[in-house]
């Protein structure tokens, strides 16, 4: 009973976080209207807060995982982007595992990856690299990370499925990246 009331108390302050994130970015399409396209040599920084939900193996072990990411971006030309993305996600371990003695874990991605922006402030981003895990073994796994998102010249607003896969643990997260970004 108590796990079950802690979980629906999980899912509840989820769904308000989710409901909040997606608030905010509404708040970025409506006043930021101007799209991004990149000029060639355009050299851009991008620092993001990231939130997702675990999915796969890790679902039973955390139901949330935040963290923060800079991103580098070269423009190839006025549509192509590519970039290298790094930073540290933290999988929050669920209450009931915790009990169990269990800890949160994290992972430092290092991906590389192109953005096409096929309507312009709309893209599709596809990256691929490694996540180095913190405090598990220090196992490393493969990452495999599509998305779309919405920028500006300033806002980065992308959701994408990130898959995690080696060591016979296959897991993913559904994402959501938030970012203010920069020329260089």
């Amino acid at each position: 009973m108590k796990y079950t009331t802690m979980k629906n108390t999980t899912m509840k302050n989820t769904t308000k976080w989710i409901a909040s994130v997606a608030t905010v970015a509404a708040i970025f399409f409506a006043t930021n209207v101007k799209a991004q396209t990149t000029d060639k040599s355009d050299w851009r920084l991008g620092i993001g807060i990231e939130g997702g939900i675990p999915t796969g193996d890790v679902s039973n072990y955390s139901k949330f995982d935040l963290g923060g990411t800079a991103r580098l971006q070269y423009g190839l030309d006025k549509n192509v982007a590519l970039m290298l993305t790094s930073g540290y996600y933290n999988f929050f371990a669920d209450d009931a595992v915790k009990a169990l003695g269990f800890k949160s874990f994290g992972m430092v991605p290092v991906k590389v990856g192109a953005k096409f922006f096929f309507n312009s402030p709309i893209y599709f981003g596809a990256e691929a690299g490694a996540g180095f895990e913190t405090n598990t073994g220090g196992n490393t796994k493969l990452l495999l990370s599509p998305g779309l998102g919405w920028a500006n010249k300033s806002w980065d607003v992308g959701v994408r499925y990130e898959n995690y896969s080696g060591q016979s643990y296959d897991f993913g997260t559904v994402a959501l990246r938030i970012a203010y970004g920069f020329t260089l």
